[in-house]
């Protein structure tokens, strides 16, 4: 049989841009991930790289100057990085809803001015829902836009902002007063835009400082406070004219997020399983490799497994996006099972290991310090199941 998580049915064009990554994560990224991550430094020459090779660039259409390529060949290029080290996915993550947003949403005016510079790295982008009192619970954002003539002026504090402080625009969700029966309809996107940096990136506008992580690190991930940010009502994505939209734009943007970390979980998975696989054949012990001992073959023929459904269920997810369909079951499904089978699959290459496993040293010892982080990120389990619950008992209504 062929190696894990293989994806039929590719295009040469992204064959050749998956061996392409594969190559660049195997002598760029996981060279450098293990004294990158414990230094929690940023990867600047691993993303001068990736600007190099256009991937900034990657779903941005051709006529502003990206690759054009499908939300499939994103997932199946995060997966490769993610295989590689998975802060690296995660600064490319954010940047890729943004410009989704941009795209499938944004004025014409928006996406003339910001798309061609997203799609070389010189504008990269953050993503801003969660707040300190509020995650999951969407609804119960505190921060505000106010309109002020033709301007909003914004107030408030956001959290968990991955690439909070290197980007340069970030889609922020906020209140806005629209007179709407549902709290929903009283929700705004802004494209708030600021120079790259800590502290006040523009008037008003603050990054503190950033988070110190269990694990993900390398990227940054910070808070964002909004002190009296004013900016024109061309701000809204969209215009000004899209107040009142800001939810369902960025629960679309969700789906792409959702379908990314089921990638990122994918990746991290296939690593492990990799780590796994060559410990338990050079290990021996009691005369013979791990690998010929049947507790632990049996532990590598269920990684295999899991990795393969989780695979096919991302790429699925990925597939009916681009075909236009609606995709939050599917979605909601791929990171489910990716992020749980990825923590159980990190954790059996861990206990293969053995006591080597907690040494930094080994690769594995990262993983089991970044895998519990795919739980939570882009909702957690416990959400996933309350889509799929309520899509599902949609379908099968009686």
């Amino acid at each position: 049989m062929a190696r894990l998580a293989q994806t039929p049915g590719l295009t040469d064009v992204q064959r050749s841009i998956l061996e392409t990554v594969r190559e660049f994560a195997d002598k760029e990224i996981i060279p450098h991930a293990q004294r990158l991550e414990h230094a929690d430094e940023y990867p600047t020459d691993i993303l001068d790289g990736m600007r190099e090779m256009g991937l900034f660039g990657l779903t941005i259409d051709e006529e502003y100057g990206g690759l054009g390529e499908s939300l499939l060949t994103y997932a199946l290029v995060v997966e490769e990085l993610s295989r590689g080290w998975m802060s690296i996915s995660g600064i490319v993550n954010t940047h890729f809803i943004v410009a989704y947003l941009v795209s499938q949403h944004g004025s014409a005016e928006q996406k003339a001015r910001l798309l061609p510079r997203m799609a070389t790295g010189e504008v990269r982008g953050a993503f801003s829902m969660s707040e300190p009192e509020c995650g999951s619970d969407v609804s119960a954002i505190k921060s505000k836009a106010v309109r002020d003539g033709d301007n909003y002026v914004l107030n408030g504090q956001k959290m968990w902002l991955t690439n909070g402080a290197y980007s340069s625009v970030v889609a922020t969700l906020v209140k806005t007063d629209t007179g709407a029966d549902s709290v929903y309809g009283n929700m705004s996107t802004f494209l708030l835009e600021k120079e790259p940096g800590f502290g006040e990136t523009a008037p008003g506008l603050t990054i503190p400082g950033k988070i110190d992580k269990m694990g993900y690190k390398g990227v940054e991930t910070t808070e964002m406070v909004l002190d009296g940010v004013t900016v024109p009502a061309s701000a809204v994505l969209g215009g000004a004219e899209k107040v009142g939209r800001g939810f369902y734009q960025m629960m679309d943007g969700i789906e792409v997020g959702r379908v990314n970390v089921a990638a990122r979980a994918c990746g991290i998975s296939i690593r492990a399983f990799e780590l796994a696989v060559a410990y338990a054949q050079q290990r021996k012990t009691f005369g013979q490799p791990l690998a010929r001992h049947q507790a632990i073959a049996f532990k590598l023929a269920e990684m295999g497994t899991k990795i393969e459904a989780a695979h096919s269920l991302m790429v699925n997810a990925a597939r009916l996006k681009d075909a236009g369909q609606r995709n939050d079951v599917e979605a909601g499904m791929a990171k489910l099972l990716a992020s749980e089978y990825c923590a159980e699959v990190v954790q059996e290459a861990f206990r293969i290991h053995g006591g080597y496993g907690y040494s930094k040293e080994y690769e594995i010892e990262r993983l089991m310090r970044e895998a519990p982080f795919l739980l939570i990120g882009e909702g957690t389990s416990e959400i996933q199941k309350t889509i799929i619950s309520r899509g599902l008992l949609k379908e099968y209504k009686l």
